[in-house]
């Protein structure tokens, strides 16, 4: 393992620090607005700018890189979070904030795509399924575990503002130190919309719903907990745990979805998700213990839903095209990400707290009912037609390297994210 992983282990660090900063800010700027009674819908349109912004960055981006090279290009971007970062202790006007969120977003969103086409660069046929895996063990568990930090640090003022900004400044000096060489970023056409539904609806749904319900859980769970009498304490926890719930649940779910079928799976995790939510939702008064009891099992069953949506469309597509497919099924999820939070923000605003597991627990239930519809609409390919299951995080910023699932054919050339060329 050791040997397959030490070319990239710059960039490894990298990522690793870009990360802890990611999951420290998006829950700091969550309490900190929370605190200061900023209606729901505008912290919703807040973490809505972030992805918006890192949505436009993987769609226009690639041209800089390919222009200045990988190390000026990332230093470029890495400076621009750091700044954008930083900006946060400079005001506390929510609308700035938003702005800056923007521009963090897409400055990440350049970033990522060099770290991955280096990653990819480095990739053989060989190695690249354990790299795969210890690139999203990195980013899971860095973006995860790094909102425990709040616990150690005062979350009033600007000091933990300034400590991801040096976080995301130091990014830079692995990866400007390394000596891997420039890799090919290229222009990479990516599948439509109207493509990949032709192939899978429910994929496209997964993908979808993903980025819709589970970015904006995070996004205002925040507001949420402010609302309810807990604090940054509390919140940090239930992120741990529900960071610890969706690395557990992988193995097992890929388990039942290879050898059961992928649809059973998605009907299955979606209703138990749904109603667990609901179950959280209709029970205000909770205890601490009882929501961490229930957020755990909630975040078991609905942290594979966008891996079982990449699984079900590639089980439509040839295997050529699973790296395209990927890079359309990222667009979709990035589409749902980028309304989400303010969907969910707007619904709050009008029923209360509870509106965020009232809003995921019925989207959760809807994806389910719709899997189910296509049951009787289309049959389903049997476990020894299906490809295998991959796990994909699905935390900020990182969505899984398309190119280095081990399920798609292999690509000695590296290619960015999501290409410039998207397919209408």
């Amino acid at each position: 393992m050791w040997k397959a992983v030490q070319p990239v282990v710059p960039v490894l660090l990298g990522i690793i620090l870009i990360e802890a900063a990611l999951g420290i800010t998006g829950t700091l700027i969550g309490v900190q607005l929370a605190d200061r009674d900023v209606s729901a819908s505008l912290i919703g349109v807040v973490f809505s700018a972030y992805n918006v912004g890192f949505l436009l960055g993987t769609l226009t981006c690639e041209r800089m890189i390919n222009n200045v090279g990988h190390i000026r290009a990332f230093g470029v971007f890495a400076v621009s979070a750091a700044i954008a970062t930083l900006l946060f202790a400079l005001t506390t006007d929510v609308y700035a904030w938003t702005l800056f969120k923007g521009l963090s977003g897409y400055a990440l969103a350049g970033g990522f795509i060099v770290i991955e086409s280096w990653l990819n660069d480095k990739a053989t046929e060989l190695n690249r399924g354990r790299i795969f895996a210890v690139y999203m063990v990195v980013t899971w568990g860095a973006g995860g575990l790094s909102p425990l930090t709040l616990n150690i640090a005062p979350i009033e003022g600007d000091f933990l503002f300034k400590v991801c900004t040096i976080l995301m400044a130091a990014s830079m000096i692995p990866l400007a130190l390394t000596k891997i060489g420039n890799p090919e970023v290229g222009h990479k056409q990516s599948f439509g919309v109207r493509k990949l539904i032709q192939a899978s609806p429910t994929g496209v749904v997964c993908c979808f719903a993903s980025g819709l319900f589970t970015g904006s859980l995070y996004s205002l769970l925040p507001a949420y907990t402010e609302a309810v009498g807990f604090g940054a304490r509390e919140l940090s926890i239930l992120i741990a745990v529900g960071t610890a719930a969706a690395l557990i649940v992988q193995l097992p779910v890929g388990y039942v979805a290879d050898h059961y079928g992928r649809r059973p799976v998605i009907i299955g995790t979606n209703a138990l998700a749904g109603a667990l939510a609901l179950a959280i939702a209709m029970a205000p008064s909770l205890t601490f213990t009882g929501l961490l009891v229930l957020f755990f099992a909630m975040t078991m069953f609905q942290s594979p839903l966008y891996a079982l949506g990449v699984g079900q469309t590639n089980d439509y597509v040839d295997r050529k095209d699973f790296v395209r497919a990927a890079a359309g099924l990222l667009f979709v999820w990035g589409l749902g990400a980028s309304v989400g939070p303010t969907l969910v923000g707007l619904v709050m605003d009008a029923i209360g707290e509870t509106g965020l597991f009232y809003y995921v627990g019925i989207g959760y239930g809807l994806v389910a009912l719709f899997a189910l519809y296509r049951v009787f609409r289309r049959r389903a390919k049997t476990p020894k037609e299906q490809s295998d299951y991959v796990p994909v995080p699905n935390i900020q910023a990182v969505y899984g390297a398309p190119e280095l699932d081990p399920r798609g054919e292999f690509q000695q050339s590296a290619r960015s994210r999501i290409g410039t060329g998207f397919e209408a």
